[in-house]
């Protein structure tokens, strides 16, 4: 009988292993809410190369954008469901990826929450913080994960960047950081009549310029600072543009003050050429990001500056979508720059920096209404 138990545990054991090694490694099942959102544009052909995830249904009510994402991927008629509830009685979805207005991840958010499922959506989080607080009260009662997707956060520059600083405190403390966001303009540059419809909303989008492109400074500064809040927010917004964009900011310049150091956004829908880049300065030395993958390094008052190609990062910090795949499985917990907590310290720069841009002058974070 002893040996007939100890087999039974033995078995019990190899196939209880087998079934957490089979859920380590089978896709993970994603479902897409909303289209109207052009960054799903890139998102998609992604997925077609992307082992850790499946596509099993998205969610779209707009016939002309269901008509043209099935054309341009040849997607099938059965993965379009007209609501979230129909989808999820439907397909075995895991996780949502949702490609909505700002102002529509709320509602996203809420309802996965009833449902247990981890979203993710695309930057910034939130139109304000009255929808910020909102998300996190129902990802704390859902129990799920929401995190946020930006371009910058995969860029190996950035992450050495960190490294570098943070980790190797190579340049010494940080006294200073510049991001500079954005390109010449959504309606320059060929963006789809249903993303501007809400893009250049200031309800749908929370803003123009500062919320579409000051998000990226403002979570690069955040996370920098080890998730520290800065004390003060001063911008400055224009309108350069008023006949393209009658109703939002096409500039916008943000200074954060921090008790030993200062982050300067610059996000603008009117840069002459398209940019995203980061320039980090210590005690001892700076990094500079100009693109992606290219660092350049200065340490010492007269050291040369360095110019490095970083590795990429490995899996799962290396895209979206592996990075998904790994916290809807619970392999990592989610921090840094797509988390909860740094993102809901973006939203309230944001809404400070509007507020300051209102009023002309500074606003003191502590002093704002809780």
């Amino acid at each position: 009988m002893k040996q007939l138990a100890f087999i039974a545990r033995l078995l019990l054991l190899i196939f209880t292993l087998a079934c957490g090694a089979q859920a380590a490694t089978s896709p993970v099942n994603l479902a897409i809410v909303g289209l109207t959102h052009d960054h799903a544009m890139g998102f998609l052909p992604r997925l077609q190369d992307q082992r850790d995830v499946r596509l099993v249904g998205i969610v779209e009510t707009n016939s002309a954008l269901i008509e043209r994402y099935a054309r341009r991927f040849k997607l099938a008629p059965g993965l379009f469901f007209p609501s979230l509830e129909m989808l999820l009685k439907q397909t075995p979805a895991q996780t949502v990826a949702t490609f909505t207005s700002t102002y529509d991840h709320l509602q996203v958010v809420e309802s996965c929450a009833t449902h247990g499922i981890d979203v993710m959506m695309e930057k910034p989080l939130a139109v304000n913080m009255i929808h910020a607080h909102r998300m996190a009260d129902a990802a704390r009662r859902g129990h799920i994960q929401v995190i946020v997707n930006y371009e910058t956060t995969w860029y190996p520059g950035n992450q050495a960047a960190y490294a570098i600083a943070l980790d190797q405190h190579a340049i010494g403390d940080i006294r200073k950081i510049v991001v500079h966001d954005g390109h010449c303009g959504p309606k320059e540059i060929g963006c789809s009549s249903f993303f501007l419809s809400w893009l250049t909303d200031p309800l749908l989008n929370g803003g123009g310029a500062l919320n579409d492109f000051g998000c990226y400074g403002a979570n690069l500064s955040t996370w920098l600072m080890r998730g520290q809040r800065p004390t003060s927010v001063f911008a400055v917004t224009q309108q350069l543009k008023p006949a393209l964009y009658p109703k939002v900011e096409d500039e916008a310049t943000l200074i954060l003050t921090y008790p030993g150091a200062q982050t300067i956004i610059q996000a603008s829908w009117n840069w002459p050429f398209d940019r995203k880049d980061l320039e980090i300065y210590g005690q001892t030395g700076s990094i500079c990001v100009p693109k992606p993958g290219v660092l350049r390094l200065r340490t010492g008052k007269t050291q040369p500056e360095i110019e490095q190609t970083p590795p990429s990062p490995a899996a799962p910090w290396s895209d979206p979508l592996s990075y998904l795949a790994a916290v809807v499985r619970r392999q990592i917990q989610p921090a840094g720059l797509s988390s909860l907590a740094v993102n809901l310290i973006v939203t309230e720069i944001l809404d400070a920096a509007h507020e300051s841009a209102r009023q002309g002058r500074r606003i003191d974070l502590d002093s704002l209404p809780k």
